[in-house]
């Protein structure tokens, strides 16, 4: 496979899963957090498939999960100052978030929490920022590929037609991909913790809505 395929190939595989579980379309013939599932565990398998060199970053340690759990935190807090800016601006904010928010209905919260604990959480880490951007960075020099990460991240929840999703999408990207930048040695432990956790917060133990 040429290099150029080997990052394309896994991109679109990516954004086709996206498309499937966001667009209206599509998202209605499906179970959001079952499509997500499978989506989550796909991204681990082409992490695993196409290069493994991301194996040796994870790096445990109390520093790890300190950084992980502090910067979950200050996500949760600059999306809970996002909404209320937005909401005050935007006629349309409130209802679009409302939107993301009704993907739980009629799912057990329970279930929800674990599998944005265990699974997605850490797909997305390691696929996104351990595989995506660690090869785009290695050849294109650590901020364009932190920028291109970036970019293709927010631009696969395009699909929901959500501005506030595509919005949320970016931060998540430009933060994560930023920590994972300036960590030295690089380290996916806080990245998947932060992300992790910050999932669960901001779905289920304290849902900004």
């Amino acid at each position: 496979m040429s290099r150029a395929a080997f990052m394309v190939f896994p991109i679109a595989v990516a954004a086709a899963l996206w498309f499937a579980m966001f667009s209206p379309w599509t998202a209605s013939h499906l179970n959001f957090w079952w499509s997500m599932l499978f989506s989550a565990s796909v991204l681990i398998i082409m992490s695993a498939v196409f290069g493994r060199d991301w194996l040796p970053q994870f790096r445990p340690s109390v520093r790890a999960a300190v950084i992980g759990l502090v910067s979950a935190v200050m996500l949760w807090g600059v999306f809970y100052l996002g909404h209320a800016l937005s909401t005050a601006l935007f006629s349309f904010a409130a209802p679009q978030i409302s939107a993301i928010y009704g993907l739980r209905d009629g799912n057990n919260y329970l279930w929800i929490a674990l599998l944005l604990l265990f699974i997605v959480g850490p797909a997305e880490t390691i696929f996104w920022q351990g595989f995506i951007q660690r090869n785009l960075m290695a050849r294109w020099g650590d901020l364009p590929g932190f920028a291109v990460t970036t970019l293709i991240y927010a631009f696969v929840h395009l699909w929901s037609l959500n501005v506030m999703l595509l919005l949320a999408a970016t931060v998540c990207g430009l933060f994560w991909g930023g920590l994972y930048m300036l960590l030295k040695p690089r380290n996916l432990w806080p990245l998947i913790i932060s992300h992790a956790v910050w999932d669960v917060m901001v779905f289920v133990l304290l849902p900004i809505a």
